[in-house]
């Protein structure tokens, strides 16, 4: 039976997990089987790497630290905001997600309100799974050479 390689279109069903406590962030199983081809940098590098050498069928639960999933919390991401810098149809709640412009190239970057004072709103640009060690339980539901 054929196995996994660079380059290889596949389908997985996957659950991810915080390794910490077990909770649940995301699953493929009440939907479609995520779909990539592997080498394209679609997905994080330990969950792309895990599926190389699988054979259809297969089940396989990796542990991945924080490097190697999305990276560690960089304090330079979180930054305080006038709410004056708010387009005036926002009313700022904690936990909100927005979308910030990057100045250089246009490129749309999700920020999370992480705190509301009188004057300014502390934002966040962290990937929320930032600094979190991750467990993925993985199927690979069918490879396409």
């Amino acid at each position: 039976m054929p196995k996994v390689k660079n380059g290889d279109t596949v389908k997985v069903h996957y659950t991810g997990k915080l390794t910490e406590d077990g909770t649940v962030f995301d699953s493929s199983r009440e939907r479609e089987p995520l779909e990539f081809t592997l080498g394209e940098g679609q997905l994080i590098p330990g969950f792309e790497e895990a599926v190389i050498g699988m054979e259809e069928g297969e089940d396989t639960t990796i542990e991945l630290s924080s490097e190697d999933a999305y990276g560690e919390r960089r304090e330079d991401l979180e930054l305080e905001v006038s709410k004056d810098d708010l387009p005036d149809n926002i009313e700022p709640e904690e936990g909100m997600q927005l979308q910030m412009q990057q100045q250089e190239n246009g490129q749309a970057i999700p920020v999370q309100i992480t705190a509301v004072e009188d004057e300014f709103v502390k934002l966040d640009a962290n990937h929320p799974l930032a600094g979190q060690d991750l467990t993925f339980d993985i199927e690979l539901v069918e490879l396409k050479s």
